[in-house]
């Protein structure tokens, strides 16, 4: 899950989370973030940006595979801090920019030609990954990142509290707002949908009916649904039920296993926590559809690795991420599982990967596969701002859905004739 537009991150945007995976669970224990000290290698000194993970052990995960490669010296920058997507995008600017770093397709990055074109390293073995992966990350046929996790969003509830207050596992918007007056206490929110409620917009207008934009790179979320869903929200933003100005943001899963809130959205991420901190007492279910045309959702977050084209070493830091995201599938698994819950990209990993067989993984693993919405390469940093002014002036501040809308459609149309002529 996470974020392009300088001031995106600061507005804590979806990205971050598209980003989606960011922080679950006790942040990890952080060595030394200068970034050096790198492989083993002989020959090329290769740079790589990571966001800081919040699970535990993901920062020295890296850096270990890293050390493995001998072919190149590779030294990981691990970015703390909600600014990872401004530090990345100044420093692709100057001298010392990585070879390569993680981050989510966007049209942008290939239209500008910072991301190299991958597709000669992904060819061998596309018809391994997930397609709707390649799909996400090909622009004019040509492939550009390797996506190395798959991170589904939905709603995290606890099953002993639904059963005390008789609520039934909502199927509709109405029917989670109702939960969450019903679950609603002296001590506990009955839904907690992040600090800005960013994190919702794709989810609600793909439970809408509606869409980003359609296959001709046109708006295709102002609808009448959406803006029906969006009123929804605004009532649920005053009703009193919400959990507001938690401690940590929604992708922490401290909401929920502190006992702040019944329902929270979150990634799949955050199981492994919640699992540990809650035992059996805990459930999903994706964004229930909005109106009589929508159908459930859940969004695929996920990151992928690029390579910075305008770097000095190219075809060593291909050369490193076919080694590493493509050979090795050891490490690809131990990446997707072992910090964390995550689908691996790889269906013969994601067909492989046993943590994910049973329970509450295989639960996730089903909604991703039965609902599941991926990032489109289209859809810009600029537009996720837009949205989250939509989100801002509407649920957060009482605006008309339809002007909100309005507004957000001049900025999209402008950055789509920018983008598609």
């Amino acid at each position: 899950m996470s974020a392009m537009s300088s001031n995106n991150w600061s507005r804590r945007s979806l990205f971050r989370a598209a980003a989606g995976m960011a922080a679950a669970g006790t942040l990890a224990a952080c060595g030394s973030n200068n970034g050096r000290g790198g492989g083993s290698g002989s020959g090329k000194n290769l740079v790589q940006y990571f966001h800081a993970y919040g699970e535990a052990g993901t920062e020295q995960a890296i850096k270990k595979y890293a050390k493995a490669y001998t072919k190149a010296n590779v030294t990981t920058q691990w970015i703390t801090g909600d600014n990872f997507e401004q530090k990345l995008f100044a420093a692709l600017l100057t001298d010392n920019a990585p070879d390569l770093f993680e981050f989510h397709p966007q049209i942008q990055l290939v239209k500008s030609g910072q991301v190299a074109d991958l597709t000669d390293i992904i060819s061998p073995v596309k018809d391994d990954f997930n397609q709707a992966d390649i799909a996400s990350h090909t622009v004019d046929g040509k492939i550009y990142g390797v996506r190395m996790i798959d991170d589904p969003q939905f709603f995290f509830y606890r099953p002993s509290l639904f059963e005390k207050a008789k609520v039934k596992v909502p199927t509709t918007l109405e029917e989670l707002i109702e939960a969450g007056e019903k679950l609603t206490t002296s001590k506990v929110k009955g839904l907690f949908l992040g600090n800005d409620l960013t994190p919702l917009e794709r989810p609600l207008i793909w439970a809408a009916g509606a869409d980003t934009l359609n296959e001709k790179n046109e708006i295709a979320y102002h609808t009448d649904a959406v803006v029906d869903g969006l009123k929804q929200l605004r009532k649920v933003f005053t009703s009193g039920n919400l959990l507001l100005g938690a401690p940590a943001d929604w992708w922490d899963p401290s909401a929920i296993t502190q006992g702040l809130c019944a329902i929270q959205w979150c990634g799949m991420w955050a199981m492994p926590v919640m699992q540990k901190a809650l035992g059996d007492d805990i459930g999903i279910f994706p964004f229930p559809k909005v109106g009589s045309a929508g159908k459930p959702s859940v969004y695929n977050g996920g990151w992928s690795m690029f390579v910075n084209a305008k770097g000095k070493n190219v075809d060593a830091a291909k050369e490193f991420v076919k080694w590493l995201w493509i050979d090795q599938k050891e490490y690809q698994e131990d990446w997707s599982t072992s910090y964390g819950f995550h689908i691996p990209p790889r269906t013969s990993l994601a067909a492989s990967a046993t943590k994910l067989k049973t329970g509450l993984p295989a639960e996730g693993v089903k909604l991703f596969t039965d609902y599941g919405h991926f990032d489109n390469i289209g859809w810009t940093q600029a537009m996720i701002a837009a949205w989250d002014d939509v989100m801002a002036n509407v649920v957060r501040k009482n605006g008309d859905p339809e002007a909100a809308l309005d507004a957000c459609d001049k900025k999209v149309n402008a950055e789509l004739k920018k983008l598609f002529g």
